[in-house]
């Protein structure tokens, strides 16, 4: 579950419902960006599906007493977020081998620094996976696999910018980690610009330089919970007792 706090109520938003946006900004990325267009379908299929695992752990949010807070992706407890990973690649390979390879990489990317040993091990195990993959996958082009790695990245943190944000908020008031732009985008453009978004309005915001082929739009689904309710009926009851709404954010450049 992505969350948002407002004064009031928390803003609270489905992981595949977030994936769904990635998978869109992947859609109008302009492909001319990447040294070809193989498998392009494949990394926007990636970006749609890459968090799935979260289908069962979003259909009742936790509540966490430690931080007085529902549990959000960042602080889910590790182990049980580990094993709905492995379901969920399990289930992306299945369909689609290429996207199950950049999607391991993806959440392999997450626990890089890490000395927790369940984490070594879900990395050595998605190792095992990934070799596997690419033993299945005939005349794989690694630098390409690389191009479509990061705007998987790239789309995951870029719909991550918009439900993460208060809409039309201003920069000094974005969430962290977006203040100074988007990481590992160089290969994307030939400026020496970072690439970054800013909002211009609640509902249009802006993305310089604009990888994309046309402005489009990002139609999010989320559920505002009231904290009056969660008190009062606990937070899965209030959760569910909330009504569905969607904020359609305009995406353009200069």
């Amino acid at each position: 579950m992505i969350i948002r706090e407002t004064q009031h109520s928390f803003i609270m938003i489905k992981q595949h419902d977030h994936a769904f946006l990635s998978g869109e900004i992947t859609k109008h990325f302009d492909p001319s960006l990447l040294n070809s267009d193989r498998h392009f379908g494949d990394a926007i299929y990636a970006a749609c599906q890459h968090d799935r695992s979260w289908i069962g752990l979003d259909d009742t949010p936790i509540w966490n007493d430690e931080t007085g807070k529902p549990f959000t992706f960042s602080d889910y407890p590790l182990l049980v977020k580990m094993a709905f990973y492995k379901i969920g690649l399990d289930e992306i390979e299945r369909v689609n081998l290429y996207s199950a390879l950049l999607c391991s990489l993806h959440f392999c990317s997450f626990f890089t620094e890490s000395r927790n040993k369940d984490c070594l091990a879900f990395l050595n195990e998605e190792a095992i996976r990934q070799e596997n993959l690419k033993k299945l996958l005939p005349d794989l082009d690694e630098e390409l696999l690389h191009q479509h790695f990061r705007l998987l990245q790239f789309s995951d943190d870029l719909s991550l910018y918009v439900c993460l944000n208060e809409p039309g908020a201003g920069k000094e008031d974005e969430h962290p980690w977006f203040k100074n732009g988007f990481k590992n985008t160089e290969i994307f453009h030939n400026e020496d610009q970072q690439l970054a978004a800013h909002w211009l309005n609640e509902d249009e915001m802006k993305i310089d330089p604009f990888p994309f082929t046309s402005e489009f739009p990002l139609p999010l689904k989320f559920k505002e919970v009231l904290k009056s309710s969660i008190k009062e009926i606990g937070i899965a009851k209030a959760y569910e007792a909330s009504e569905w709404e969607e904020k359609v954010v305009l995406a353009g450049g200069s």
